[in-house]
């Protein structure tokens, strides 16, 4: 608790449309275990004559939200009665390099050394620093998201904190991730969000919600005639239907058609992941 100190609300925006209100606070926490300031941005909404409980949905790559609109789609959701009341905290990256990756496991360049200490600070400090602000002593449900690299990192500390986390979402995730340098005589081998899966004796009590767009990139190391970031989302898929995960049930893929690796792609998206994670 020692690090609340530190915690500044430095922006307060309303966002109204009939009986919904969208409070936006920015706050600057100092973690301890980063070594630096942390800001995240937080949607909390106002709802007249609802009394459920809110769950809970962190975002990597915070800083994307707002040329998304975050704010917005809530508004014309909760306006619709789509989906239950979230708190929405989008943390904004520092070294995404470092601090998004798989726990312990850098790639072969090195990046992702700090991806350990990324998921001890969301669940030693972060949550904590939420529970206080928001007056919360516990949420719903808990759901990490993020973008990219982002959505690497989510799937890492969803899947090492199954205790607390029950789903993750993922915008085209860099499931390319490897120990080891690509090789054209083993194109797909040593991707590590992929071993991480397959290696586990675990299955942890989860719900994957998966995105890809057929213009994220333009590379197919394999040449099978389907882009890396498709290929990597869905073998990575296929390592949790082996592990057991159903289809449908546990597992949701999206594709979309001329999708991009941008905020407009993950924009248009948001509102099916938050349908999926949060409907009534």
């Amino acid at each position: 608790m020692f690090f609340i100190n530190y915690l500044k609300i430095i922006m307060l925006v309303n966002f109204t449309k009939a009986d919904v209100r969208i409070s936006v606070n920015e706050w600057t926490l100092k973690s301890a275990i980063l070594d630096r300031e942390v800001t995240c941005v937080v949607y909390t909404p106002k709802i007249a004559d609802v009394t459920e409980p809110l769950h809970l949905l962190l975002i990597n790559d915070g800083q994307d939200l707002a040329a998304m609109q975050y704010d917005q789609i809530l508004l014309n959701m909760y306006q619709k009665k789509d989906i239950q009341p979230i708190v929405t905290v989008g943390i904004k990256a520092g070294n995404r390099l470092q601090e998004y990756g798989i726990s312990g496991q850098p790639d072969f360049k090195g990046r992702g050394s700090a991806a350990l200490a990324y998921r001890q600070f969301i669940t030693q400090e972060l949550l904590p620093a939420i529970y206080t602000q928001t007056t919360n002593t516990a949420f719903a449900s808990y759901t990490i998201a993020g973008f990219s690299l982002g959505a690497l990192s989510a799937l890492d500390i969803g899947w090492h904190e199954a205790g607390i986390f029950s789903k993750i979402g993922a915008f085209s995730g860099s499931f390319w991730w490897r120990s080891k340098e690509f090789t054209s005589a083993q194109p797909d081998k040593h991707r590590i969000a992929h071993k991480l899966i397959r290696k586990s004796t675990d299955k942890p009590s989860l719900k994957f919600w998966f995105q890809a767009g057929t213009q994220d990139e333009r590379s197919d190391r394999n040449q099978n005639g389907i882009i890396d970031s498709i290929d990597d989302s869905t073998s990575l898929i296929y390592e949790l239907y082996q592990k057991g995960y159903q289809k449908g049930k546990d597992v949701r893929y999206v594709e979309l058609i001329g999708g991009k690796h941008d905020v407009a792609t993950w924009g248009k998206m948001m509102p099916e992941f938050l349908c999926w994670a949060f409907e009534k």
